[in-house]
């Protein structure tokens, strides 16, 4: 099976092995040695001297984590949404007491740098702004680099959603200044759901000393005291996905970064390329597509769930379909983690024999 969706994605083998072992005691000391050593590798994967810490959950929960341990209600936020994933991030803050201005984009574009800075200069009370450094939803990554620019050049928090990105695109934590960002093991790290990882800086520990919205479960200074004092979590983890992460970082390691940047980067362009030579067009615009998840215009008169379902059925290969206001207008390939070029080379030679059959 070809599971070809933007999370979760397929484990390596020695990955899955690894989350077969017995369980250990989460407060002894072979869990301490397991923690530690994965919160090390996973700061060169952040390319980060802050710190890093793991959390049992999904990558939402990352992205709560951000907001509830550096917020208070009241606060103005600017939450910056090209898709889905920008808008959830919006609807987090807002549920905690944030008062969110949305600065949408039309979806398949990625976020302008200049109509942010005139948010923030038109709103100098904004205390924080949220971005998704990648949009699953639309296949589109945004240009980071120049929107911590912009946003620093107001002095203002930057709350990064790096679940689809970190450790598949190049994402260096420090020196675009991102004061908090998140992902999530189910992505580029080819393992299980169970875990999600956040870095906060010193600026996000200040942050952090005057937040007042609610937290328990996904407190961070916590988190990090556990850590600290003892080399564990304040609460039971998924310590099954614990190992498979070791592994799975074991991995990337070996690769190198710049390596896995480049792989996927192939990989996106196999996958786009595949797809135009099906006469299919993708849903972004091309200069700014994703090289973790390739978005695709559903073609003239095919019913797109029909497609999907025989890719599924009939050659193996699963896909994902459109999210919100673009279900049943376009589908999805994933390939971030454990993928290649001739992975994509089997998506797009499964999709031109299931298109005939779907009413192309």
């Amino acid at each position: 099976m070809q599971l070809r969706i933007p999370g979760p994605t397929p484990c390596p083998e020695e990955v899955l092995q690894a989350q077969s072992k017995q369980m250990i005691n989460h407060r002894g000391k072979e869990f301490r040695e397991l923690n530690r050593k994965v919160t090390e590798q996973l700061k060169r994967c952040f390319q980060t001297k802050g710190d890093v810490l793991i959390l049992t959950g999904s990558g939402t929960a990352g992205m709560e984590a951000a907001v509830v341990n550096t917020l208070s209600p009241g606060d103005t936020v600017l939450a910056v949404s090209i898709g889905a994933f920008g808008d959830r991030f919006a609807d987090i803050a807002q549920r905690y007491g944030a008062d969110v201005k949305k600065l949408s984009f039309e979806w398949g574009l990625r976020a302008d740098p200049d109509r942010i800075r005139q948010a923030l200069r038109e709103a100098p009370a904004i205390k924080a702004v949220l971005v998704t450094h990648n949009e699953t939803s639309t296949g589109v990554t945004n240009d980071l680099a120049s929107i911590s620019k912009a946003v620093k050049e107001f002095d203002k928090l930057l709350l990064v959603d790096g679940v689809s990105s970190i450790g598949s695109i190049d994402l260096p934590v420090d020196e675009w200044q991102c004061d908090v960002a998140v992902t999530g093991s189910q992505k580029g790290w080819m393992c299980p759901p169970g875990l999600a990882m956040v870095s906060m800086n010193q600026r996000a520990w200040q942050a952090y000393d005057k937040a007042k919205m609610p937290r328990f479960y996904l407190d961070l200074g916590k988190a990090r005291k556990f850590l600290e004092e003892k080399g564990e979590t304040p609460w039971t983890p998924a310590v099954s996905t614990f190992y498979a992460l070791s592994v799975a970082l074991d991995m990337v390691e070996r690769e190198t970064l710049p390596k896995i940047f480049a792989r996927h980067a192939r990989t996106a362009r196999a996958a786009r390329d595949g797809i135009k030579s099906l006469g299919l067009s993708l849903f972004p615009q091309e200069d700014c597509a994703s090289n973790t998840v390739t978005a695709i215009n559903g073609p003239h008169g095919v019913d797109l769930k029909k497609l999907l379902q025989i890719l599924r059925e009939e050659h193996g290969v699963v896909l994902s379909g459109g999210q919100g206001k673009l279900d049943g207008k376009i589908f999805r390939i994933g390939h971030l983690g454990w993928v290649t070029e001739a992975d994509m080379a089997e998506v797009t030679l499964a999709l031109k024999k299931a298109l005939p059959h779907a009413g192309a």
